[in-house]
């Protein structure tokens, strides 16, 4: 069990994730691994492979910048790609997040020039 628990922590969240999605399928051994990673992403096995991996690269992100950091730069870079403020502000509305993430993300969009 302890060699299990050491790797399974090498992976960090993207193991994490991996295990719930294994533990959601009912199945054992090797059709439960497959199972769970054609159910996390779009093109079957390798599509969850995929998302793993990204799900890895944000939790990096997010551990090294913090959350707030992260979602401020994914909304202003929005609109340097030629997003409106209002469509922009619209999408903030929409986010799964607090009212002080979104009224930080909100005036953070009304000071860019």
């Amino acid at each position: 069990m302890d060699k299990i628990v050491q790797k399974v922590a090498a992976l960090g969240v993207p193991g994490l994730v991996l295990i719930v999605a294994i533990s959601a399928t009912g199945l054992a051994g090797g059709a439960a691994i497959t199972a769970a990673l054609a159910a996390l992403g779009p093109g079957g096995m390798i599509g969850g492979i995929a998302t793993l991996g990204v799900i890895g690269l944000i939790s990096e992100g997010i551990a090294k910048y913090g959350f707030d950091a992260i979602f401020t730069a994914v909304v202003k870079e929005l609109y340097s790609r030629g997003e409106t403020k209002e469509s922009i502000l619209k999408k903030i509305e929409k986010y799964p997040v607090s009212k002080d993430l979104k009224r930080k993300l909100t005036e953070s969009i009304e000071n860019i020039a």
